[in-house]
C-alpha cells in the first residue's frame, strides 16, 4: 500500500468506497512517516541539541527544550539513558515518545473493552495532514480522516479548525492509531439524544445535569451526554427570571426533564417542577389586607419585585411606594435586600400576581390635612401640572385642583399664559371632599368680584343699560354698559319687548332687578323698567286730577 500513488489511491474509490479510501490513504502516509520507540545514549548536549545514539549509522538530533522540566532544567545528561521516538527520517523525539506511550497505551485498553465502537470523547484539533485532522485529549491522539470531519477546510495549511474542540466518536482503533468521526457523532448524538430524551421524561426522576450555555431565553443543560432546555420560565415559580443571574457556564444542577418534542427533538428541563408551586396554598395562607414583612429582591424603573420566600415573588409599583407622587424612580426610595412591611391589595393565583402597597403602612397624607385644615383656610401651594380645566398644586402631600373658572374673574386669562411648573400661588380652601378625597382651591376667591364692586355702586331699581352679548331659551345676557359685569333679562322680564325682535348688539335698559354675590349674578329687568314708568305716570295722572279738584272747588266757593 506504501507504493501506491496518491492517483492510484484514488482510483480505488470506485471498488473501496469513500471510507476505505481515507483509511487506506491514512495509512499510507503512516507507512511513509512511520516511527518507532527506541532506547538510546545520550552522546553529546550544547544549548540547542543533544545527540542521542540510537544503534543508527548517524546520530539522532532531540531538541534540548523537550527534555527540559517547566522550570527550564535538564531532566538527562551526557552519558544518560532515553527512549525517543523516530522515523524512518531520522528524526527523534521524546516528547512524541511519551504521546506515543500514552496512545498506545490507550489503544491497549480500548482493544481490551469490547464496546469501544461509537464511544464519545471530546477532543481537540492539534494539526492537519493531507488525509485529515490530528486530535489530542489528555495526551493521546486521535486521528479524524476528512470525509468524516464534517468540516470545511479552508485550503489553507494552518487549518482555522486548529485549537478547536469536536465531540466525535471512535470507529475504528489500529495497531498505532484510534480512528475518529465527528460526522459518526451526530448520527450516534441525534440517536441517543432521542432515545435518551424519551427514557428521561419517562422516568419522572430528576437528575443532576451541568449548565452548558446560557442565553437570554433559557440554558441547556448536560445530562450524561443528553441535552435539554430549561426555558426561563421554568426556572422559578415567582415567574420568568434571567437565568444569566443566578446561574453561570459549568454549573451542576438538579432538573426534572418535563415533555419531549419528536418533531423538534427537543427536550425540556424545569427547575420549578422539583417544588411544590406555592401558589397554590398562598390564598390560604395569605388574604387581601394582610401586612406581610418582604425584603426587595429587584428595582425596575415602574416598581419593585419583593421576595416573601417560598419562591413566591410581589409586585411594588412606583404609585404604591409612598403618598408622594414625586417619586421618580423606585431606588431613589429603596435598595435591593432591604426588609419592608407591605400591605397586600392583590392576589391573583391564576394569573400568578400579587402586588403590595408600602404606602397603605404610612399615614394618609388627606387624612393629615383634613385635620389641619377647613373650608376658608389660605394656604400656598407650588403648580404641579397644568391639565385642560385647571391647575394641580402640591399643598405638601396630596394635590388641590384650582380649576380654570376659579382661577380669574376674567375669563379672558389663561393660568398657563401667566404661571410655571413651580410657582408657589396663595389660594382659598373652598371645598373638601372626603369621600373621594379631593380638595378645590380658589385663587379669585381673594379678590373683590366684579359682581361684589357693582353691588357697592348700584341699588335695585336702578335703571341699567347694556348691549345683547348673548340669547338663550330662558334669556337675554347683556353687557352692562361702563362695567365688567354680564346680567341677565329672563324671558319675563322683557315685555313688553318681543324677544323674537331682539338681536346680538342691541342696546336695552332696564332696571337692577337683584344681585347674588356669592353666585356672582345679576338680573336686569325691563319689565319691572315699565312698570315704574306706568306708576309715574298714574302717580302725575292722579296728582293732576287733585289740582283740577281743588280748583273745582275754590271756584265754586267764589260764585257762591
Amino acid at each position: 500500500m506504501q507504493d501506491l500513488k496518491k492517483d492510484e489511491l484514488r482510483d480505488l474509490v470506485n471498488s473501496e468506497g469513500e471510507d476505505n479510501f481515507a483509511l487506506m490513504f491514512e495509512q499510507s502516509e503512516k507507512k511513509n512517516n512511520s516511527g518507532s520507540i527506541k532506547d538510546g545514549v545520550i552522546v553529546a548536549i550544547n544549548d540547542e541539541y543533544a545527540m542521542v545514539d540510537i544503534g543508527s549509522k548517524s546520530e539522532g538530533k532531540l531538541p534540548v527544550d523537550e527534555i527540559k522540566d517547566e522550570n527550564g532544567e535538564l531532566l538527562f545528561k551526557k552519558g544518560d539513558s532515553i527512549q525517543v521516538y523516530t522515523n524512518n527520517r531520522g528524526v527523534v523525539s521524546y516528547k512524541k515518545m511519551l504521546k506515543h506511550k500514552i496512545t498506545q497505551d490507550e489503544i491497549n485498553k480500548l482493544k481490551e473493552s469490547d464496546n469501544y465502537k461509537d464511544k464519545i470523547i471530546e477532543a481537540t484539533v492539534i494539526g492537519k495532514n493531507k488525509g485529515g485532522y490530528i486530535l489530542e485529549k489528555d495526551g493521546v491522539e486521535y486521528f479524524m480522516p476528512k470525509f468524516a470531519s464534517a468540516l470545511k477546510d479552508d485550503g489553507t495549511k494552518k487549518d482555522a479548525h486548529i485549537g478547536k474542540s469536536f465531540k466525535v466518536c471512535i470507529i475504528e482503533i489500529r495497531d498505532d492509531s484510534i480512528i475518529v468521526s465527528r460526522k459518526r457523532y451526530f448520527e450516534v448524538s441525534s440517536k441517543r439524544q432521542h432515545d435518551g430524551s424519551i427514557s428521561l421524561v419517562q422516568s419522572g426522576e430528576a437528575y443532576e445535569g451541568v449548565v452548558k450555555n446560557i442565553t437570554n431565553f433559557g440554558m441547556f443543560v448536560d445530562i450524561d451526554g443528553i441535552e435539554g432546555l430549561v426555558h426561563y420560565t421554568e426556572i422559578s415559580h415567582k415567574g420568568p427570571v434571567n437565568p444569566s443571574k443566578l446561574y453561570k457556564e459549568g454549573d451542576k444542577i438538579k432538573v426534572k426533564p418535563i415533555k419531549y418534542d419528536e418533531e423538534k427533538k427537543r427536550l425540556s428541563l424545569s427547575i420549578k417542577a422539583l417544588f411544590e408551586d406555592p401558589w397554590q396554598e398562598i390564598q390560604n395562607e395569605i388574604k387581601v389586607g394582610y401586612v406581610i414583612k418582604v425584603v426587595v429582591s429587584n428595582i425596575e424603573t415602574y416598581g419593585a419585585f419583593v421576595d416573601l420566600g417560598n419562591d413566591l415573588e410581589g409586585f411594588l409599583h412606583i404609585s404604591e411606594i409612598s403618598w408622594d407622587k414625586s417619586i421618580k424612580y423606585p431606588g431613589d426610595y429603596l435598595k435591593v435586600g432591604e426588609e419592608i412591611d407591605v400591605e397586600v391589595i392583590e392576589i391573583d393565583s391564576a394569573n400568578r400576581r400579587l402586588r403590595v402597597s408600602l404606602k397603605k403602612q404610612q399615614d394618609k397624607p388627606f387624612t393629615k390635612f383634613v385635620e389641619n385644615h377647613k373650608v376658608g383656610d389660605i394656604i400656598k401651594g407650588k403648580i404641579a401640572t397644568f391639565t385642560p380645566f385647571g391647575i394641580f398644586l402640591n399643598l405638601g402631600g396630596i394635590d388641590g385642583l384650582l380649576h380654570n373658572e376659579d382661577a380669574f374673574w376674567d375669563k379672558s386669562k389663561k393660568a398657563q399664559e401667566i404661571y410655571k411648573i413651580g410657582d408657589e400661588l396663595e389660594v382659598k380652601l373652598i371645598k373638601i371632599d372626603k369621600t373621594n378625597e379631593k380638595v378645590s382651591l380658589s385663587l379669585k376667591a381673594l379678590d373683590e368680584s366684579p359682581v361684589e364692586k357693582f353691588s357697592k355702586k348700584y341699588n335695585v331699581d336702578d335703571p341699567i343699560t347694556g348691549t345683547v352679548i348673548n340669547i338663550q331659551d330662558f334669556g337675554v345676557f347683556i353687557k352692562i354698559k361702563d362695567e365688567n359685569v354680564d346680567a341677565l333679562i329672563r324671558n319675563d322680564d322683557l315685555a313688553p319687548l318681543k324677544k323674537e325682535e331682539i338681536k346680538v348688539g342691541d342696546e336695552i335698559t332696564g332696571v337692577l332687578a337683584h344681585v347674588d354675590t356669592e353666585a356672582n349674578r345679576i338680573r336686569v329687568s325691563v319689565r319691572r323698567l315699565q312698570k315704574q314708568k306706568e306708576r309715574q305716570e298714574l302717580s302725575e295722572y292722579s296728582s293732576g286730577n287733585e289740582r283740577m279738584n281743588s280748583l273745582g272747588d275754590l271756584l265754586k266757593g267764589k260764585l257762591q
